[in-house]
């Protein structure tokens, strides 16, 4: 009987012990500290996967805190990135989204997490940004794509003799498909050449992306079928351009096109509204808000702004204080050296962009010059004044 007392002291004394370690796992991640949770979990052999009293494991925990480092730490030990056992049901996508870590996003989204999963509320990850404004998070776990989803078209299936999908082109047309940059202007500055020398391939590829998607029942992305399409309209555009007559480049051919002021505008809006109009699934909720905003009679915005916002959230890219005129890159560092009233990614935006900029660059010119001129005159005329004061008082 003491025998059996013993062993029953030793188990709780145990499990005393087992529970003050992992309470200091997770107090580790609550203060940042990577070297201590390291050394805990390579002197106790702990699990990956540990629980607290409301069911999160310490990746849950490092991703509520933000915290890449830790949570690639937890990855690589094996923790599950789709765990549900918190208690309202969030994820580790959940909790990264919510801390607005788009990088970390993208580290779970490749290690596996499933972005359809809801928490007790029904809201998605992606759902959970968007309502705290973390609109970047929104687009990377929306358009994120596996390679394997690419390279599935890459080998013959059935009673195929060759592929859908060369293997040359996987690598491509994965870059293609995962720009964060959607505006057309941008796909068609960074399209790789190969993409539309085997326009038919990949066209068809794209198409085919868009339906796998649609089919996939609960776990589908509307966002990702369409998007799929939107980049198949763009590069059906560019490929007519390209066999239409005496155009050298196609590429350029389309970005002038659309940056000829007015008549560039007009038809961006014409070819985008196209786009929206023949994307074949259309019993989605996201194609019928598309379509009812691009309906209203007053204050309709723009094809464009309606893509965009569908793609990537309410806030695209384009809500930066300096984007470059050309390709709406954010952060555009460069200024037009005449007038440096526009802002540009490089020299070859600036190119592109200088057959509309250099008479609106000439009159900007012309203007400083004589507000420059005007403001000397004021300075003159107000030292004459000041001149004359001084006389006054004599």
């Amino acid at each position: 009987m003491s025998g059996s007392n013993t062993e029953i002291a030793s188990n709780l004394k145990d499990n005393v012990e087992q529970k003050d370690i992992e309470s200091s796992v997770f107090a580790c991640i609550q203060e940042n500290n990577f070297d201590e949770l390291k050394n805990l979990y390579s002197q106790y052999k702990l699990k990956a996967d540990i629980f607290d009293s409301e069911g999160m494991t310490p990746l849950l925990h490092a991703c509520y805190k933000g915290n890449q480092q830790m949570a690639e730490f937890l990855i690589e030990k094996g923790a599950d990135v789709n765990s549900t056992n918190h208690k309202h049901k969030y994820t580790a996508l959940h909790f990264a989204a919510l801390s607005g870590n788009s990088n970390l996003c993208l580290t779970l989204m490749i290690a596996g997490a499933k972005s359809y999963i809801t928490n007790s509320i029904g809201k998605t990850a992606s759902q959970m940004a968007a309502f705290v404004g973390n609109h970047h998070c929104v687009s990377i776990i929306t358009n994120y794509v596996s390679k394997s989803e690419v390279e599935y078209f890459t080998v013959p299936r059935g009673i195929e003799s060759k592929p859908k999908l060369l293997p040359v082109l996987s690598i491509p047309l994965y870059t293609y498909i995962m720009q964060a940059n959607i505006h057309p202007v941008r796909l068609a500055m960074k399209m790789p050449q190969i993409l539309l020398k085997e326009y038919t391939q990949v066209k068809k590829v794209l198409d085919l992306l868009s339906e796998r998607e649609m089919k996939k029942g609960p776990e589908c992305n509307e966002v990702l079928a369409f998007k799929f399409h939107y980049l198949g309209y763009i590069l059906s555009e560019i490929h007519r351009c390209s066999t239409s007559q005496n155009q050298t480049d196609p590429f350029e051919t389309f970005v002038k096109k659309i940056l000829k002021g007015s008549r560039g505008e007009e038809y961006l809006e014409l070819l985008l509204r196209d786009c929206v109009r023949e994307f074949p699934y259309r019993e989605g909720f996201l194609f019928q808000q598309m379509v009812k905003s691009l309906a209203r009679k007053e204050d309709s915005p723009s094809a464009l702004s309606v893509i965009l916002n569908a793609i990537n959230g309410q806030s695209s890219f384009n809500d930066d204080l300096s984007p470059c005129v050309t390709c709406t890159e954010p952060k555009a560092l460069k200024k037009c050296s005449k007038c440096r009233a526009v802002q540009y990614c490089d020299r070859e935006c600036q190119r592109l962009h200088w057959f509309v900029h250099k008479k609106e660059c000439a009159r900007s010119s012309t203007s400083s010059s004589k507000s420059s001129e005007q403001s000397e005159a004021d300075a003159e005329s107000g030292e004459n004044v000041s001149s004359d004061v001084a006389n006054l008082k004599i």
